[in-house]
């Protein structure tokens, strides 16, 4: 399947989506309150994701007091998946205690906006919301502790300080998005 995608550079896909917290989400009101936001493409049964919750975690917390937010976007289809269904991303927050929100992309189409091939795959915005990057999290999802070069951490550091991102994208590591057939 074809995925379209935004270009590093250009603005957003702005997206107005349910979130396991029963509220709707919309990007446009994230970038009235934070300068950076990562919006990591992600799902329930992909054990690359589970490799990397707890890193994603700590990039929330590091990151928030400096006016940085993580927000999960399930886009699978959970024919495919059940696993992946809205019910289920309710019971794997709370199991996780993710401190980010988690949000259900029924139709698909914020994927295919934001060009997302993987699960995880990460993109980040700045408060303008330019896509300043795009790509893996880091370059070793299986142990942390080996892991060289910092992707995402990199460059959330490089946009709260206002630069540009470098490298501004790196290919994403991951489980593929299950799309609808």
């Amino acid at each position: 399947m074809e995925v379209i995608g935004t270009r590093i550079g250009g603005y957003a896909p702005d997206f107005e989506i349910p979130g396991v917290d029963e509220k709707v989400h919309h990007l446009f009101r994230y970038l009235e309150n934070y300068r950076a936001i990562a919006i990591i493409f992600m799902c329930n049964h992909c054990p690359y994701v589970k490799l990397y919750l707890e890193r994603l975690q700590q990039l929330q917390a590091e990151f928030s007091p400096q006016g940085f937010t993580m927000i999960g976007i399930n886009s699978n289809d959970p024919s495919q998946f059940a696993e992946d269904s809205f019910d289920h991303m309710k019971s794997f927050a709370a199991q996780h205690q993710l401190t980010f929100p988690y949000l259900w992309d029924s139709t698909q189409d914020v994927a295919h906006s934001f060009g997302a091939e993987k699960t995880p795959h990460a993109f980040l915005v700045n408060a303008d919301g330019v896509l300043c990057y795009a790509g893996a999290i880091d370059d070793n999802p299986n142990n942390p502790a080996e892991a060289q070069h910092f992707y995402l951490r990199d460059a959330i550091t490089r946009v709260l300080a206002g630069n540009l991102t470098e490298p501004n994208s790196t290919p994403p590591v991951g489980c593929s998005i299950k799309w609808r057939r």
